[in-house]
Formats: structure tokens, C-alpha cells, sequence
């Protein structure tokens, strides 16, 4: 079946870019907000600003197929999936988080705030799911979907802009630069609460995977990305780095043009991360080695307009990286130009994109 009822019900891709990446046939309407695949197969959850979140099945070839499609009442900002991998979360400007039930096809509402919820997060403890909802009202939220009241709501310093987790692990970035940092084995309170190493606004945060001291990466405006490690006897081994900027002219070498950054992805299997940017660019990294493994510079290829790349997510065993190519706001309304590329890549990582450098 595909989304609106038309007769293609598996669709091969319509372009591939010089890299042959796959590009996604019936991509959302509007600009992409956020990618989230399925723990269980290979279900690819995509949030956008027309209402809706929509599910495609990627196949082994990359073709993919709508499945299913259902709506909010505003812009929809973040997707996750619960740990089974059969329900799809999704948090929107109405306020409101609601989940999908792939086996039946039901939407129901699940969480509430009092203004947008930015970030919705499934956090599988000890004791079974939670859900974790971050909002604009300064709020976050832990919900237990048996019951329609927050299980414990915790006040945060200010709008949060984005949170990621990895049990036990969970942080929050809000405006005005703060980072709070939480032990999911004691929710309610901060662990700890730092103004973020990068000078300018973040973006977002991003928990570390496969590592053995507990960190997260934070992503800025400024393109730059700080590596943060959660306990002070790791600090040493915390940095940041400029990334997603160009040079004022050919020869300058200034790097002086700067591009937010607006999603960093850990690979589940191998720890090293992706960043992409409003520069159109992607990039691998591998934080214990501070090296670059791949740079993919698509706004070359696409179109005489780079567009930027807003979100980004790796498939469960981290085969499959999928980004979208779409306006991300940073330029605000005036950079909302008619024709904007809005385009759902999917490409097959290589061993040497993602694959850890041997220590020297």
C-alpha cells in the first residue's frame, strides 16, 4: 500500500545521488523534523511540520513502501518507537504526544503540556518503559502509558530544545545554554546541571552508545560540537571542534561562514557518531580517535541551492543511515524559498564510515 491510495504499492527509488543513496519516493509535504527507526525491523518513523508522521518499511534493496500515516494538530517535532518496536511515539506544537500502534493502526494521546512538546524520548528502566516528553513550558515529563497523569514532572531552567537518553543516562538542553544531566535511577533530580562548553545556542544533545565512560555529544548553531563526559575523573578527556562551516572565499582557508549543527546520531553497534548541518553537509566522527572518518557533501550534487540536512538516524544494528534534505528555519520565514528540496535519503554505510579507527 502506499500513503495516499495510488496504484504503486513498492516503489524503486526515483533517484540516487553519485554515492547511490536512495532517495525515498512520497516524502513528507513540508520540512522533516525528526527520523526514527524501529527496534525490530526496519521501520523508518518520520515527524514533519505538515501534522503528520508517516512509517515506511525499507526493504533489502532500499526500496521502501508507505505503511501507515496519522496526524497532530500542529507541526509534529520528534518520533521514537517504544522498545518492542511495534508503537511510534510523537511529540507536536499541539501540546500533545500520541502514540501508534502499528498492529492495530490506533492513535491514541498519551502525554500533555501546556506548549509544544519538542522531544519525545522511550526510556526502557528496569522496572518496564517509561516515556520521557520534553516541552517550551519548561517542563519534562516521565509518563507510565497505563495511566493519563505524568508519573513525575520535573521543572527545567528553562524551554528545553532537545534531550536524548541511554539508560541510566539522560540530559536536556534548553535555551540560554543550559544542560542538566539526570540519573534515571533517581528521575526527579538533576545529577547534575552545567551551562553548555559552546558559546552559542544549542542545537542538540546526543547520548554516547558502546562506550565505557558515560558521556553525550552537544551540537551548536555555531558550528561547533562538544564532546562532554559525565563524571569529573573522565574531564580530561572532554572537547569540542568546529565543524558545518566554509570558507569566505576559495582561497581564504578562514572557515569563516557558519552552519548550525542539527543532528548528531551514535552508531548503535561501533560508538562513533554522525553531524549534519545547514551546510548540506554530513559527516562521520570518531570521538576517542578525534578523528574524521567520512565527509558526504551533498549540497554540491543536489541542487544549485544546497539544502540543509535537518535529522538524521541509524536503523538498529546501523546498516542503514537515513538523513532528510530539507529547510531547517535558519534562516527564518525569508529563507523558505518555493522549490525548497525536501527529499528522505537512505544510505548503506561502509565498514571504514563508521567503524572505529585501531588506537595508535
Amino acid at each position: 500500500m502506499s500513503f495516499f491510495g495510488t496504484a504503486a504499492a513498492s516503489t524503486t527509488p526515483t533517484a540516487a545521488t553519485p554515492d547511490k543513496d536512495i532517495e525515498v519516493p512520497e516524502p513528507p509535504s513540508d520540512s522533516i523534523s525528526s527520523l526514527a527507526f524501529s527496534s525490530a525491523a526496519d521501520y523508518l518513523a518520520v515527524g514533519s511540520w505538515d501534522n503528520n508522521v508517516r512509517l515506511y518499511e525499507v526493504g533489502a534493496g532500499g526500496q521502501t513502501q508507505g505503511k501507515a500515516m496519522y496526524g497532530h494538530q500542529g507541526p509534529v517535532l520528534s518520533v521514537c518507537w517504544n522498545k518492542e518496536g511495534n508503537k511510534v511515539i510523537s511529540g507536536g506544537a499541539d501540546n500533545a504526544a500520541r502514540m501508534f500502534d502499528i498492529t492495530n493502526g490506533q492513535t491514541t494521546q498519551v502525554a500533555q503540556h501546556d506548549a509544544p512538546i519538542k522531544v519525545v524520548k522511550w526510556i526502557e528502566t528496569p522496572q518496564g518503559g517509561i516515556l520521557a516528553t520534553g516541552s517550551w513550558d519548561k517542563t519534562l515529563k516521565y509518563w507510565d502509558l497505563r495511566s493519563a497523569s505524568p508519573v513525575a514532572t520535573v521543572q527545567l531552567p528553562e524551554r528545553c530544545y532537545t534531550m536524548d537518553a541511554q539508560y541510566p543516562l539522560l540530559v536536556v538542553g534548553t535555551a540560554e545554554r543550559h544542560i542538566q544531566i539526570f540519573n534515571l535511577t533517581n528521575p526527579s533530580t538533576p545529577y547534575k546541571t552545567i551551562t553548555s562548553p559552546l558559546k552559542w545556542q544549542t542545537r542538540v544533545v546526543s547520548c554516547f552508545t558502546n562506550s565505557a565512560n558515560s558521556g553525550f555529544a552537544v551540537g551548536s548553531i555555531e558550528g561547533r560540537v562538544a564532546i562532554q563526559y559525565v563524571e569529573d575523573k573522565d574531564s580530561t578527556n572532554n572537547f569540542s571542534f568546529k565543524c558545518h562551516r566554509r570558507d569566505q572565499t576559495p582561497n581564504a582557508k578562514d572557515q569563516s561562514v557558519v552552519y548550525a549543527v542539527n543532528d548528531i546520531t551514535f552508531h548503535p553497534v561501533h560508538g562513533t557518531f554522525s553531524t549534519c548541518g545547514s551546510d548540506g553537509t554530513i559527516h562521520f566522527w570518531d570521538k576517542d580517535a578525534r578523528t574524521r572518518l567520512k565527509s558526504m557533501l551533498y549540497w554540491a550534487s543536489f541542487e544549485a541551492v544546497p539544502g540543509p540536512i535537518s535529522a538524521t538516524t541509524f536503523n538498529r544494528n546501523g546498516t542503514i543511515f537515513a538523513y532528510a534534505i530539507s529547510y531547517d528555519w535558519s534562516k527564518g520565514h525569508s529563507g523558505m524559498t518555493p522549490g525548497h528540496p525536501n527529499k528522505l535519503m537512505l544510505h548503506a554505510c561502509k565498514e571504514e564510515e563508521v567503524k572505529r579507527r585501531p588506537k595508535k
